[in-house]
């Protein structure tokens, strides 16, 4: 870990206030995941090129995410299935600032993604009126139709584009649980570059094809869930998990 945050401190940083221009609500994503001994080497081919975000002094943040879905999983098996249309629901609590959102992301059959969110106080007891509204309004099903599934807690540091054309993520140290059990992968990288237009303008996909990185999804939803109930469908994801059981596993 001090050797990804020798390498963040070399970036020059950026407020939320000041990136807020490429938030990228609506957008395409790409994403990746790798060894975490990669990302020293990759990091150090983008100082020139992007802001690293820092809030409070940070540039490393703890997020924590819940997601939720049916009863029966139809969030987890539409993604399973490839099927379009689909939707991801999450309360997302942002540590360094204590700031909370729920959120409904969907990925339509353009492959892009549109996320919304409100600010939220994150309840144990069922959603609030303002979330039911919230949800009822964004979603084809019912609010009350959804039950908490996966708890995730992952460190994330945030790169964006000097020219304000795209963004990536870096998440690291993910941890997955639920009732069911824990699973935590130090040794992981899960990375998305998110971007408006054309991902092949963006200098991070020149670095990633460079390094041999290619892109490949993991839903931390859907990888969560297969990892902790082996009673779900999990055929698309089996080479995976079989990678992150054999050569990631805590």
């Amino acid at each position: 870990m001090e050797k990804i945050k020798h390498i963040a401190g070399q970036f020059q940083g950026i407020s939320l206030e000041d990136s807020s221009e490429v938030k990228l609500m609506d957008r395409f994503d790409c994403k990746y995941w790798f060894p975490l001994d990669k990302l020293n080497g990759l990091m150090s081919q983008l100082i020139d090129d992007y802001f690293i975000l820092e809030i409070n002094g940070e540039r490393l943040m703890e997020y924590r995410n819940d997601y939720f879905d049916t009863t029966d999983d139809l969030f987890y098996l539409k993604h399973h299935n490839k099927r379009v249309n689909r939707h991801k629901v999450r309360y997302r609590q942002y540590q360094v600032n204590r700031r909370s959102f729920l959120e409904v992301k969907l990925k339509n059959n353009k492959k892009r993604v549109k996320k919304e969110r409100i600010e939220s106080d994150i309840s144990t007891n069922g959603f609030y009126k303002k979330e039911t509204e919230f949800l009822d309004e964004k979603l084809p099903l019912p609010s009350n139709s959804l039950e908490k599934k996966l708890h995730v807690r992952y460190t994330r540091m945030t790169l964006i584009n000097k020219q304000m054309k795209d963004r990536c993520t870096i998440d690291i140290v993910p941890e997955f649980r639920n009732e069911k059990g824990t699973k935590a992968y130090p040794g992981l990288v899960i990375f998305e570059l998110k971007r408006s237009r054309s991902m092949k303008l963006s200098p991070l996909y020149k670095v990633l094809r460079e390094m041999q990185i290619r892109q490949e999804g993991l839903s931390k939803y859907c990888t969560g869930r297969a990892l902790l109930d082996e009673n779900l469908k999990q055929n698309r994801f089996k080479r995976k998990l079989l990678f992150l059981k054999r050569e990631l596993t805590n």
